[in-house]
């Protein structure tokens, strides 16, 4: 790996985490569990992001860590459709 492609997953990672803590305040004052799975799902986009840096994986051997990525957007999908479930008819 080159020190550009780590510097610019640092960055994306790094650019994930805030996405997540931006998310985590809104779920600190509204407690609304959509900005919480959200929060989660960028944290672990950023892990990622990181993690192939972090422990020297050869491009040609990332096929298990984009488990990670597919699990953040099965969290954002359960998460929008459980909110959408539980609207109120009503409106």
């Amino acid at each position: 790996m080159s020190p550009l492609e780590g510097l610019v997953a640092g960055g994306l990672a790094a650019g994930f985490l805030v996405l997540a803590a931006f998310f985590l305040r809104f779920w600190g004052r509204t407690r609304e569990g959509l900005f919480l799975a959200f929060s989660a799902a960028f944290a672990l986009m950023a892990l990622n992001q990181a993690l192939p840096v972090i422990l020297g994986i050869p491009q040609e051997e990332r096929g298990g860590i984009y488990l990670i990525r597919l699990a953040a957007f099965l969290l954002i999908i359960v998460a929008v459709v459980a909110k959408n479930l539980k609207r109120d008819p009503e409106g």
